[in-house]
């Protein structure tokens, strides 16, 4: 389906309407314990950036909202994940 088109040009399809409550929040003290890091890697939106002190930063504002990375975490309570406030989120306009 989308064969052809640049990943630049697929995300010109796509708005955030950025809520003020983060849907995603990130416990850079559990995450400090992760010696895989999954998140980081899983993210198609690449989200998710390792700290120098082992944490995880982390920007929810342009997340896709696909769960990827609270189903892929291996550490209990590390990511807490719900859905945007209604109205807000990820919005796909084509495709």
């Amino acid at each position: 389906m989308y064969r052809g088109i640049s990943f630049e040009d697929r995300m010109d399809t796509v708005d955030f309407d950025v809520g003020e409550r983060a849907h995603i929040t990130v416990d850079t003290d559990i995450c400090r314990s992760c010696t895989t890091q999954a998140c980081v890697s899983a993210c198609p939106a690449k989200l998710f950036v390792p700290t120098g002190d082992g944490g995880i930063l982390f920007n929810y504002e342009q997340c896709f909202e696909c769960g990827t990375c609270y189903q892929i975490c291996n550490n209990a309570g590390a990511i807490s994940w719900t859905y945007p406030d209604g109205g807000h989120g990820v919005v796909f306009r084509e495709g």
